[in-house]
């Protein structure tokens, strides 16, 4: 018998798809403090897996564990995406691929 330790979150189906695969496992529903902790460390690890594949899954990923976090923080998706739509409305978005190099100032 083999025992694979995660301490890692997961989405909400994976404890029933390892049940379903035979296996079983141990799970503990956070509190909001470790949660948040834990959404974190998910970002960052989320964030490296789309750095090595660049695939839309990772993509996916990413933008599954953003919504989270922002709903965990007490943002609404509808907040998100307005304050999104506000900094592009006053600062852009990244359509025109600018790379600023340099600014001088007097």
């Amino acid at each position: 018998m083999q025992v694979r330790r995660y301490n890692k979150l997961v989405r909400d189906r994976i404890p029933e798809i390892i049940a379903a695969s035979g296996a079983q496992c141990v799970t503990e529903t956070l509190d909001d403090a470790r949660y948040l902790a834990m959404l974190d460390a998910k970002l960052e690890e989320e964030l490296a897996e789309y750095y090595r594949d660049q695939s839309i899954e990772e993509l996916a990923d990413l933008l599954e564990v953003l919504r989270a976090a922002a709903a965990a923080r007490g943002y609404s998706p509808q907040a998100l995406e307005r304050v999104c739509e506000e900094k592009r409305a006053q600062r852009g978005g990244f359509e025109k691929r600018i790379l600023l190099k340099e600014v001088t100032e007097r």
